[in-house]
């Protein structure tokens, strides 16, 4: 095969860009771990050009970093910019919750109820896990429902800078028995079309995550090296 051929056959930088945000996001790489370029492009079947443009991307995201001398590596969030993060997030989420309460279907409607009887089970079985996956998948649908492209996008980027710090907190024993009735409260207002009351539980929700956040998260703080 040519080198021209070869060249077909690579993902474009678009491509990687989006596999390797869904790497971060997702756990596969760790805060401060280093992005090596050869063996991202081995990984994700790119050229190395490919590859660097990736990362130039996520860099300008905040996923990336690129320490002098040392390469790119995926960048570690404290908790004091968490809190930021989540803080940023409250205002987005809460505009995203108060569309969505007017756009819905009944088998929207029908979908949500089913995420809140999911996650009572997880709850009264205790599945941290899938617990965990459920409020994540209920953001999700609330995001995708408003239909705000703008906001829907900022959420994506900084959902992919904050991940490790919101698994973290969903995994902490006894959180999810507090985070369950406000889930189950945007879930309320969702289904009631009452988008003031769905902004404001969103905005409850998300403060009570700053809050927990500031007390337990022992993750890299402001000025500490790693």
């Amino acid at each position: 095969m040519s080198s021209a051929e070869r060249r077909d056959t690579t993902a474009p930088a678009g491509t990687v860009a989006d596999a390797l945000r869904d790497a971060i996001a997702g756990g596969d790489f760790a805060p401060n771990q280093r992005l090596v370029e050869a063996d991202l492009s081995e990984q994700f079947g790119a050229s190395r050009a490919a590859v660097r443009a990736a990362l130039v991307e996520l860099t300008s995201e905040g996923l990336v970093e690129r320490v002098q001398n040392r390469g790119a590596r995926v960048r570690a969030v404290s908790v004091e910019e968490a809190v930021e993060i989540t803080e940023v997030r409250m205002v987005l989420e809460g505009l995203l919750a108060a569309k969505a309460a007017t756009r819905l279907s009944d088998d929207d409607r029908a979908r949500l109820r089913q995420i809140g009887a999911s996650m009572q089970d997880a709850v009264a079985s205790g599945d941290l896990l899938g617990y965990s996956g459920l409020n994540s998948e209920l953001h999700t649908f609330v995001r995708e429902s408003a239909d705000q492209r703008t906001a829907g996008l900022l959420l994506e980027r900084l959902r992919g800078q904050n991940v490790r710090h919101q698994f973290r907190l969903a995994m902490q024993p006894g959180r999810p028995s507090v985070s369950l009735p406000q889930h189950l409260a945007i879930i309320e207002a969702l289904c009631a079309g009452d988008p003031d009351a769905a902004e404001q539980a969103m905005r409850v929700h998300l403060q009570s995550v700053v809050e927990a956040l500031s007390r337990v998260d022992p993750g890299p703080r402001a000025g500490r090296r790693g």
